[in-house]
């Protein structure tokens, strides 16, 4: 008798989101060759056969301004996504981070009796506390990426996976700034600045001057320096070489770089960075960083409002302490961002310090993430899938 193919529906938000959906279909796929995958996702999904009812990018936006600005487009394909699938409901539901945007259409679903999965905890831990009840009527099961996520959902009896993160799976335990530089044709003895400004157009337009200007002034101190700017699309770029011409910045090593963010930062010597998943990448390349942000200052206010942690980067956050420098909002000056980088530059020893401690946290998210994640759906599967799956296993 031939098994009917489980159908999957995943709802991813941004690029973040798209990677890791793409890793988890190609993991799913390897134990479920005919299940069929459906939703919300982008171009990384859509090379894993997904069916993309819409695309991601409609739902990529920052802050709480922002996202009200697009709420009546945002609102309308919750909507209507929520209507086929219930019409037509799926073995599971996966949503991928973008928790305002899922946790409602989790909720919905699993009322119907329809299984979801939550992938990626949201940030519970830093701010707005009070969505784990939330979560608790909305998720069948909880994946968490980071390793003391677990206990909060275990105290409030939320089926919860401690699944490590991607990354550190994708990227190597040993430093690659030697080889990077190669790549890159860079001398090794060069000073080298990699300068991640965002991946979404919103935050090029709140900090790419800043990055621009605090180059101007780490090239005063350094004129050997050469700065890396990786930028993911072309849109980003275009706004980043607006900002250089504004700032009448022609003259700076400026190099761009469409992509090759992973490239950048390891050639690099000291990583300016945007708060997000760019800080743990960093971290996991072993590399000295300064992070920093800016958004709309009503965004600002209403998020600064609920935090708990006196730090937003990734790496602080693991390490359970600031172990490098973050300016936030209206302390992300040239002056203050120049400094820090140049100091870290010049200080050897403890760049020496930070590799160690990124090693550690390295080897503690290395976990096979995109495999575990799949066991972790499946589990959440109708149970004559579950047979098919441990019969062929």
């Amino acid at each position: 008798m031939t098994l009917e193919a489980p159908r999957i529906a995943i709802a991813a938000g941004e690029a973040s989101g798209d990677l890791l959906a793409s890793h988890l279909i190609a993991a799913l796929r390897v134990r479920l060759p005919n299940a069929e995958f459906f939703g919300i996702g982008g171009p990384k999904m859509l090379g894993q056969g997904f069916d993309a009812w819409y695309p991601l990018e409609k739902l990529s936006v920052l802050g709480y301004a922002e996202a009200l600005r697009n709420y009546r487009e945002i609102s309308g394909i919750r909507s209507d996504f929520r209507r086929r699938l219930l019409a037509s409901p799926p073995d599971v539901f996966i949503g991928v981070d973008a928790p305002d945007f899922n946790l409602s259409l989790e909720k919905a679903l699993r009322r119907r009796g329809i299984a979801t999965v939550h992938y990626v905890s949201p940030s519970i831990w830093a701010w707005r506390g009070e969505r784990i009840r939330k979560i608790g009527e909305s998720v069948s099961r909880m994946l968490a990426l980071f390793p003391f996520e677990p206990a909060l959902y275990e105290a409030r009896g939320i089926p919860v996976n401690y699944v490590g993160h991607p990354l550190a799976d994708a990227l190597p335990l040993e430093d690659e700034r030697s080889a990077a530089r190669d790549v890159l044709e860079i001398a090794q003895d060069r000073a080298v600045f990699a300068l991640l400004p965002g991946s979404r157009q919103s935050e090029l337009r709140f900090m790419a001057d800043t990055f621009i200007l605090t180059a101007r002034k780490i090239l005063a101190a350094r004129p050997d320096a050469l700065f890396l700017v990786p930028l993911a699309t072309r849109e980003t770029r275009l706004l980043f070489e607006e900002a250089i011409y504004r700032c009448e910045a022609r003259d700076l090593p400026i190099r761009m770089l469409f992509g090759h963010a992973h490239e950048a930062m390891a050639a690099a010597d000291v990583v300016l960075v945007a708060s997000g998943t760019a800080t743990l990448e960093a971290a996991l390349l072993k590399r000295p960083m300064v992070i920093t942000y800016r958004m709309a200052p009503f965004s600002y206010r209403l998020m600064k409002g609920k935090g708990y942690l006196p730090y937003v980067g990734l790496p602080n956050v693991l390490a359970g302490r600031f172990v490098v420098p973050e300016f936030i909002q209206d302390d992300a000056t040239p002056d203050n961002l120049s400094q820090a980088l140049l100091n870290l530059y010049e200080d050897r020893a403890n760049a020496a310090r930070l590799a160690d401690l990124f090693h550690d946290m390295h080897v503690q998210l290395r976990q096979n993430t995109a495999e575990k994640a799949a066991d972790a759906v499946i589990d959440c599967l109708p149970s004559t899938f579950r047979s098919h799956v441990a019969v062929s296993a």
